[in-house]
Protein backbone atom coordinates (compact mmCIF):
# COMPACT_ATOMS: atom_id res chain seq x y z
CA UNK A 1 0.00 0.00 0.00
CA UNK A 2 1.39 3.92 -0.66
CA UNK A 3 1.95 5.76 2.49
CA UNK A 4 2.56 9.05 0.99
CA UNK A 5 -0.23 11.81 0.11
CA UNK A 6 -0.93 13.14 -2.92
CA UNK A 7 -0.42 17.03 -2.95
CA UNK A 8 -3.56 19.00 -3.69
CA UNK A 9 -1.85 20.89 -6.73
CA UNK A 10 -0.75 17.92 -8.75
CA UNK A 11 -2.84 17.59 -12.03
CA UNK A 12 -4.65 14.50 -12.91
CA UNK A 13 -2.58 14.54 -16.18
CA UNK A 14 0.59 14.05 -14.50
CA UNK A 15 -0.82 10.52 -12.73
CA UNK A 16 0.93 10.08 -9.83
CA UNK A 17 -0.45 7.25 -9.18
CA UNK A 18 1.09 5.47 -12.46
CA UNK A 19 3.04 3.65 -11.08
CA UNK A 20 1.14 1.16 -8.28
CA UNK A 21 0.45 -2.06 -9.07
CA UNK A 22 -3.65 -2.77 -9.98
CA UNK A 23 -4.20 -4.71 -6.11
CA UNK A 24 -2.31 -1.60 -4.65
CA UNK A 25 -4.29 0.61 -6.16
CA UNK A 26 -7.23 -1.06 -5.31
CA UNK A 27 -6.35 -0.87 -1.43
CA UNK A 28 -5.76 2.89 -1.76
CA UNK A 29 -8.80 3.22 -3.22
CA UNK A 30 -10.28 1.50 -0.22
CA UNK A 31 -7.95 3.33 2.12
CA UNK A 32 -9.15 6.84 1.20
CA UNK A 33 -12.86 5.84 0.71
CA UNK A 34 -12.57 5.00 4.54
CA UNK A 35 -10.94 7.73 5.23
CA UNK A 36 -12.76 9.85 3.35
CA UNK A 37 -10.40 11.15 1.05
CA UNK A 38 -11.80 12.45 -1.74
CA UNK A 39 -8.47 13.39 -3.45
CA UNK A 40 -6.99 10.22 -3.48
CA UNK A 41 -10.10 8.55 -4.36
CA UNK A 42 -10.13 10.62 -7.94
CA UNK A 43 -6.09 9.89 -8.49
CA UNK A 44 -7.20 6.44 -7.78
CA UNK A 45 -10.34 6.13 -9.90
CA UNK A 46 -8.62 8.34 -12.69
CA UNK A 47 -5.57 6.29 -13.02
CA UNK A 48 -7.76 3.23 -13.13
CA UNK A 49 -10.09 4.69 -16.30
CA UNK A 50 -6.40 5.69 -17.95
CA UNK A 51 -5.89 2.18 -18.00
CA UNK A 52 -8.66 1.16 -19.80
CA UNK A 53 -10.68 -0.14 -16.61
CA UNK A 54 -13.65 -1.62 -17.41
CA UNK A 55 -16.68 1.05 -17.69
CA UNK A 56 -18.83 -0.52 -15.29
CA UNK A 57 -15.85 -0.48 -12.33
CA UNK A 58 -15.14 2.96 -13.04
CA UNK A 59 -19.03 3.45 -12.74
CA UNK A 60 -18.98 1.85 -9.21
CA UNK A 61 -15.63 3.49 -7.66
CA UNK A 62 -17.28 6.90 -8.89
CA UNK A 63 -20.69 6.13 -7.35
CA UNK A 64 -18.51 4.83 -3.89
CA UNK A 65 -16.33 7.97 -3.98
CA UNK A 66 -19.32 10.02 -3.98
CA UNK A 67 -21.01 8.43 -1.67
CA UNK A 68 -18.14 8.21 1.15
CA UNK A 69 -16.13 11.36 0.41
CA UNK A 70 -18.30 13.78 -1.75
CA UNK A 71 -17.23 17.00 0.31
CA UNK A 72 -13.41 16.49 -0.80
CA UNK A 73 -13.37 14.86 -4.69
CA UNK A 74 -11.41 17.72 -6.40
CA UNK A 75 -13.39 19.19 -9.64
CA UNK A 76 -11.39 17.38 -12.28
CA UNK A 77 -12.72 14.24 -11.73
CA UNK A 78 -16.13 14.13 -14.06
CA UNK A 79 -19.13 12.20 -12.19
CA UNK A 80 -19.71 9.33 -15.10
CA UNK A 81 -17.37 7.17 -17.06
CA UNK A 82 -16.73 8.76 -20.96
CA UNK A 83 -15.18 6.29 -22.77
CA UNK A 84 -13.03 8.55 -24.63
CA UNK A 85 -11.58 10.70 -21.58
CA UNK A 86 -7.72 9.03 -21.69
CA UNK A 87 -8.09 10.46 -25.36
CA UNK A 88 -9.42 14.44 -24.59
CA UNK A 89 -5.94 14.10 -22.34
CA UNK A 90 -3.90 12.88 -24.91
CA UNK A 91 -4.96 15.52 -27.49
CA UNK A 92 -5.28 18.47 -24.76
CA UNK A 93 -1.68 17.26 -23.77
CA UNK A 94 -0.36 18.43 -27.27
CA UNK A 95 -1.05 21.71 -26.44
CA UNK A 96 0.67 24.63 -24.66
CA UNK A 97 0.27 28.39 -23.45
CA UNK A 98 1.95 31.15 -22.01
CA UNK A 99 0.14 33.39 -19.09
CA UNK A 100 -2.77 35.69 -19.56
CA UNK A 101 -6.70 35.83 -18.75
CA UNK A 102 -8.37 33.47 -21.26
CA UNK A 103 -8.85 29.83 -20.08
CA UNK A 104 -10.19 26.82 -22.52
CA UNK A 105 -12.69 24.38 -21.47
CA UNK A 106 -14.27 21.29 -22.10
CA UNK A 107 -18.01 20.56 -21.81
CA UNK A 108 -19.82 16.89 -22.22
CA UNK A 109 -22.25 16.83 -24.45
CA UNK A 110 -25.27 14.27 -23.97
CA UNK A 111 -26.31 12.54 -27.19
CA UNK A 112 -27.65 9.40 -25.76
CA UNK A 113 -30.69 9.65 -27.85
CA UNK A 114 -28.85 10.14 -30.76
CA UNK A 115 -27.77 6.26 -30.60
CA UNK A 116 -24.03 5.02 -30.93
CA UNK A 117 -21.35 7.13 -28.77
CA UNK A 118 -23.55 8.63 -26.30
CA UNK A 119 -21.44 11.72 -25.21
CA UNK A 120 -19.97 14.50 -27.52
CA UNK A 121 -17.60 17.43 -26.40
CA UNK A 122 -17.91 21.07 -26.58
CA UNK A 123 -14.97 23.20 -27.13
CA UNK A 124 -14.81 26.63 -25.63
CA UNK A 125 -12.80 29.85 -24.69
CA UNK A 126 -13.76 32.48 -21.68
CA UNK A 127 -12.27 34.68 -19.58
CA UNK A 128 -14.72 33.26 -17.14
CA UNK A 129 -13.61 30.05 -14.88
CA UNK A 130 -15.15 27.17 -17.08
CA UNK A 131 -17.30 26.23 -14.03
CA UNK A 132 -18.82 29.37 -14.44
CA UNK A 133 -18.83 30.00 -18.11
CA UNK A 134 -20.76 26.82 -17.78
CA UNK A 135 -23.19 28.11 -15.30
CA UNK A 136 -23.43 30.90 -17.82
CA UNK A 137 -23.96 28.80 -20.83
CA UNK A 138 -27.37 26.60 -19.24
CA UNK A 139 -28.75 29.60 -17.74
CA UNK A 140 -28.75 30.79 -21.40
CA UNK A 141 -26.06 33.71 -21.29
CA UNK A 142 -24.24 34.05 -24.41
CA UNK A 143 -25.29 30.61 -24.72
CA UNK A 144 -24.12 27.56 -27.55
CA UNK A 145 -27.36 25.98 -28.05
CA UNK A 146 -25.51 22.40 -27.98
CA UNK A 147 -24.44 23.44 -24.45
CA UNK A 148 -27.64 24.92 -23.24
CA UNK A 149 -29.65 21.64 -24.47
CA UNK A 150 -27.05 18.58 -23.85
CA UNK A 151 -24.68 20.35 -21.48
CA UNK A 152 -24.05 17.59 -18.58
CA UNK A 153 -20.54 18.76 -17.04
CA UNK A 154 -17.77 20.80 -17.31
CA UNK A 155 -14.53 18.45 -17.89
CA UNK A 156 -12.12 20.02 -16.25
CA UNK A 157 -9.37 17.69 -16.18
CA UNK A 158 -7.88 17.55 -19.71
CA UNK A 159 -7.52 21.22 -20.37
CA UNK A 160 -6.08 22.32 -16.57
CA UNK A 161 -2.97 23.47 -18.17
CA UNK A 162 -4.56 25.66 -20.76
CA UNK A 163 -6.02 28.12 -17.71
CA UNK A 164 -4.40 31.43 -17.89
CA UNK A 165 -3.52 32.17 -21.10
CA UNK A 166 -3.15 34.68 -23.35
CA UNK A 167 -6.32 35.53 -25.61
CA UNK A 168 -4.46 35.11 -29.38
CA UNK A 169 -3.33 31.79 -28.19
CA UNK A 170 -6.44 30.62 -26.31
CA UNK A 171 -8.52 31.57 -29.77
CA UNK A 172 -5.90 29.29 -31.63
CA UNK A 173 -5.69 26.65 -29.43
CA UNK A 174 -9.83 26.47 -29.18
CA UNK A 175 -9.41 25.93 -33.09
CA UNK A 176 -7.06 23.58 -32.85
CA UNK A 177 -8.17 21.93 -30.20
CA UNK A 178 -11.47 21.11 -31.51
CA UNK A 179 -9.97 19.87 -34.26
CA UNK A 180 -7.55 17.48 -33.10
CA UNK A 181 -10.25 16.09 -31.17
CA UNK A 182 -12.77 16.28 -34.64
CA UNK A 183 -10.10 14.02 -36.17
CA UNK A 184 -9.97 11.50 -33.42
CA UNK A 185 -13.25 10.85 -34.09
CA UNK A 186 -15.33 12.48 -31.37
CA UNK A 187 -18.34 14.46 -31.67
CA UNK A 188 -17.42 18.03 -31.25
CA UNK A 189 -18.94 21.13 -31.47
CA UNK A 190 -17.32 24.70 -30.85
CA UNK A 191 -13.90 25.85 -31.31
CA UNK A 192 -14.57 28.97 -32.86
Amino acid sequence: MLAHAIDTKVSPASRPLRQPKHNALEALFRTALSGGDGLTGAHCVHELWMRGEMPVNIEHALEQLWKHAANSIPHWLPMRHIQWLPLAYEVAARFRADGGRNNIYLVLLDYADRGGEPHGVYVGMSHYAPAVRFDQHKAGIRAAGSVLKRGLEVLTGPTLHLQHIERVQAARIERQLAEALRDEGLLVQGGH
